[in-house]
């Protein structure tokens, strides 16, 4: 085990190899191309009876650990979601590891849970949250989801069914769109409500929820006896970016009494720009709302922001009390253990409080608009391209397009096709795409918005399409 002294040295050899991995980012390949086993083949199948130099134990890192990394942190990712981190969140998150707290109440760190606190406040004021809204950090969106779920269980059963469990007679249905993230399904399963009971409505050409066929779905399991619980709405869904019409919902779950759960995992941060507040119109009205920092506010995984309208069904839900978390204080302060599922709690609010400080609002305004105007651009370009067919229209940082050589209109082949196209692309090392399905369609899916991405980055990868999408037609 190493001294203090080593411990010193070892940091300054570590920092030093971060910023230069920073530095460098763009010249590593985006997805590792490792074969699955290549590490586990390099790791020893059991650990060292005597302990190793740090020294060796760094170069194993460098040497068999950063071959099989994918860099989700490169500016030429543009798969999935990013995850994003940034200089001030990486600094955070050091100290976070030095102190080490665990930040379950109050009493075991005051500034963790004070500092959380104004930090969800601050969030609201940046984002034009509802002033009602209470805020707690929850590690994911899907964790926040399973919350929702939860409160809206014992609120409806008033609370009877952490007590005595379910009787069988309670019938609770959740609503969401077909284009809904799949955390929703594990959460009603893990809530101990079915998949049966989850309800996926239909969406229209844009690809958001249809508010007239909710309220259909709504009456129809009232008239046969059913009790609707829950409505998942969208800002941005995972697939498509699709968002759905939230005030119109709002009226819905407001007629029928019942909670409304809005899930802006990704797209929230886009609520910085007041241009783009017009997606969270009726938001007021929403019982729960979750949108993630990690994504694309520049701050370290994990750190998803919870917010609800009412924070003791919250509390209630959760709140167990055992003698020995009992403190003096516990009526005068928030105790975030009682927030959610877990008791053991990171210091997470101290990175979002580098970011929102060193970036600024001003510049995290800057960021995000230069990441959706980039976008815009591209699409317009895409537009423009008779080979090229754009698949949805977004206002945000998503495209979702297709290549559809006039020559060729059989679906199959196309979808054959485009698939090649995706697995060339990510087998270059240069970027990393994924893919959805629209319908059966095979799309292509591209989503800018990394830390430090610049213009030049995203046009070099389009012209790694261009070119790759001509030279697979060549060969068919």
């Amino acid at each position: 085990m190493i001294s203090i002294e080593e411990f010193r040295k070892h940091a300054h050899q570590m920092v030093d190899w971060m910023a230069d991995y920073y530095h460098s980012i763009d010249k590593y390949p985006v997805k590792s191309n490792v074969n699955p086993g290549d590490i586990l083949k390099k790791i020893p199948d059991k650990a060292p009876q005597e302990g190793e130099p740090m020294s060796e134990i760094f170069e194993d890192f460098k040497n068999i650990i950063m071959p099989g990394i994918t860099h989700w942190q490169n500016p030429k990712w543009f798969a999935y979601f990013q995850a994003n981190s940034s200089y001030p969140s990486v600094l955070a998150e050091m100290l976070t590891a030095t102190l080490a707290t665990q930040c379950m109440i109050w009493e075991t760190s005051p500034a963790a849970t004070e500092l959380e606190e104004k930090m969800m406040v601050w969030l609201k004021d940046i984002m034009g949250l509802p002033e009602h809204f209470e805020g707690v950090i929850q590690d994911t969106a899907s964790t926040a989801t399973l919350c929702a779920f939860l409160s809206a269980r014992e609120k409806t059963s008033n609370f009877k069914i952490n007590k005595e469990g379910f009787s069988g007679k309670e019938k609770y249905r959740i609503y969401c769109s077909t284009e809904t993230h799949s955390s929703i399904d594990k959460a009603i399963r893990i809530a101990g409500m079915g998949d049966k009971n989850l309800v996926k409505v239909e969406v229209d050409e844009k690809l958001a929820m249809k508010p007239e066929n909710l309220e259909n779905a709504i009456l129809e399991d009232i008239n046969s006896g059913k009790k609707p619980l829950c409505v998942v709405a969208t800002i941005g869904s995972t697939g498509t970016m699709a968002i759905d019409p939230l005030s119109k919902i709002a009226e819905i779950t407001q007629q029928y009494g019942i909670w409304l759960h809005v899930d802006a995992a990704y797209a929230g941060s886009a609520l910085v720009l007041p241009e783009y507040r017009w997606m969270a119109d009726g938001l007021e009205y929403a019982d729960s709302y979750v949108f993630n920092p990690h994504k694309w506010l520049f701050t370290n995984f994990d750190l998803s922001a919870y917010y609800v309208k009412d924070k003791d069904v919250l509390i209630r839900t959760f709140s167990i009390m055992p003698e020995y978390l009992k403190t003096q204080v516990d009526q005068n302060v928030n105790n975030y253990r009682d927030w959610g599922i877990q008791l053991g709690r990171r210091f997470r609010a101290l990175k979002l409080w580098f970011v929102l400080r060193n970036f600024g609002v001003v510049e995290l305004k800057n960021r995000i608009k230069n990441h959706i105007d980039m976008v815009q651009e591209l699409i317009i370009e895409i537009k423009n391209d008779p080979e090229f067919e754009l698949m949805t229209e977004n206002p945000l940082n998503m495209i979702c397009f297709r290549f559809h050589p006039g020559s060729i209109n059989d679906e199959t082949t196309l979808n054959t096709m485009n698939e090649k196209i995706l697995q060339k692309i990510n087998a270059t090392g240069e970027t990393f795409l994924t893919h959805t399905r629209i319908g059966r369609t095979y799309v292509i899916r591209l989503v800018a918005g990394q830390t430090y991405l610049e213009k030049e980055h995203l046009q070099e990868v389009w012209q790694l399409i261009r070119k790759t999408c001509y030279d697979i037609l060549k060969n068919e």
